[in-house]
């Protein structure tokens, strides 16, 4: 089956990704980036549909109603700018300097979601459906954003073949890595309650300080793992410890701490966090205090196998950049931990070296190639799988 269409349209990603940037949508704000999307997206032909949950715009745009469904995933919220004044073109002005574009969000990610758009533009006409999913919530408690949307077709049984996520994957050179899969990451927040008292007289107080040294010490003694097929070992690193003292003869009432651990898929989620409270528990044995850890997993580890759709990229991007890329695991967390539930997800996209920095940045003939990488990968995707 053929999607309706209108003809080819030349939609430069250039100017889209200006647009979008243009929009100072820092998480959990959109100030019309989601509009200045949609408006295009139903230019080429796309039935869009906005979904918001709580302060949250997410938008999920498709063309065509056949299977194969290919859908890119990205967002349009960004980070905090941090000192205005220190950019070198102002953060929201989508400023191009030397050929290089400069704004929040250039590399993560407004410039990627134009570029498929930009590549959609190129492909009029497909068989199956062309889907975007699109969040405001990936920069911040990712609660009410992809998450909530992939529940919600999940319940309406929509079905997404294929996902391809538009985060910054390149190393150093455009095309020289994709993510096929991603650690987990759960963060526990430590805290111990005893008694305040006078250092000369230990036996009035209870001294929250060494339960919470024995209980980081036996949660670091631990080797998690030592890797996973294509994995690096999980790790665990202690990210805050605080006990609010600042005298020297007085024993803190309270102790507190937070813990972070990036794990590969030899461990899922819950067997951690059954792990870090038995470890309470048994370090608070004769405390006379109180001890108490709360776990968040914020996302599993997952692998997307190597296969008919990740020779469909790397194809893609051999075609555009003459690069093969390394298909890789590293890096932290991405909203793809949430698509997977859906369908098999890869995540390409420009060079993340300088996001969520001061002059974020990216030279606007990789947006151009990006958007040509995309185009080979819509076009090799439906030859693969229609």
């Amino acid at each position: 089956m053929t999607s309706p269409a209108p003809a080819s349209v030349s939609i430069d990603p250039v100017e889209l990704a200006q647009a979008l940037i243009r929009r100072p949508s820092v998480t959990p704000a959109d100030e019309g980036a989601m509009d200045v999307l949609q408006r295009q997206l139903e230019s080429l032909g796309f039935a869009c549909r906005r979904m918001k949950f709580g302060e949250i715009e997410n938008l999920y745009a498709k063309r065509g109603t056949a299977r194969p469904n290919l859908c890119f995933a990205g967002h349009t919220d960004v980070v905090p700018v941090g000192d205005d004044a220190a950019w070198t073109a102002g953060p929201f002005e989508a400023e191009i300097k030397d050929g290089v574009l400069y704004g929040r969000g250039a590399v993560d990610m407004k410039s990627a979601i134009a570029a498929f758009v930009s590549a959609v533009g190129n492909m009029p006409e497909h068989p199956g459906s062309i889907s975007f999913l699109i969040t405001g919530d990936e920069e911040g408690v990712a609660e009410d954003g992809t998450v909530r949307v992939v529940q919600t077709l999940q319940a309406e049984g929509e079905i997404i073949d294929h996902c391809i996520v538009g985060e910054p994957t390149s190393a150093s050179l455009l095309g020289d890595m994709v993510k096929i899969g991603r650690r987990g990451s759960i963060n526990a927040w430590i805290a111990v309650d005893g008694v305040q008292g006078h250092v000369a007289y230990p036996h009035r107080a209870a001294n929250p300080i060494p339960v919470m040294i024995d209980i980081l010490s036996r949660l670091q003694s631990r080797v998690l793992d030592e890797g996973y097929t294509g994995f690096q070992p999980s790790n665990l690193e202690v990210t805050t410890v605080d006990v609010g003292n600042t005298a020297t003869n007085v024993i803190p009432a309270t102790a507190r701490a937070r813990v972070n651990i990036r794990f590969n898929p030899a461990h899922q989620g819950k067997d951690l966090q059954a792990w870090i409270e038995a470890e309470c528990r048994e370090a608070a044995e004769g405390f006379s205090g109180r001890v108490e850890a709360l776990c968040k997993v914020s996302g599993e580890a997952f692998l997307t196998q190597p296969g008919p759709f990740t020779d469909v990229i790397v194809a893609a991007v051999g075609e555009a950049t003459g690069r093969v890329p390394e298909l890789s695991t590293t890096g932290g967390t991405s909203d793809a931990r949430f698509i997977r539930a859906l369908c098999p997800v890869v995540e390409f996209g420009l060079v993340g070296s300088t996001m969520h920095q001061i002059d974020e940045r990216v030279p606007v003939q990789e947006i151009r190639y990006l958007a040509d990488a995309y185009t080979a990968l819509i076009r090799r995707y439906f030859e693969a799988f229609a």
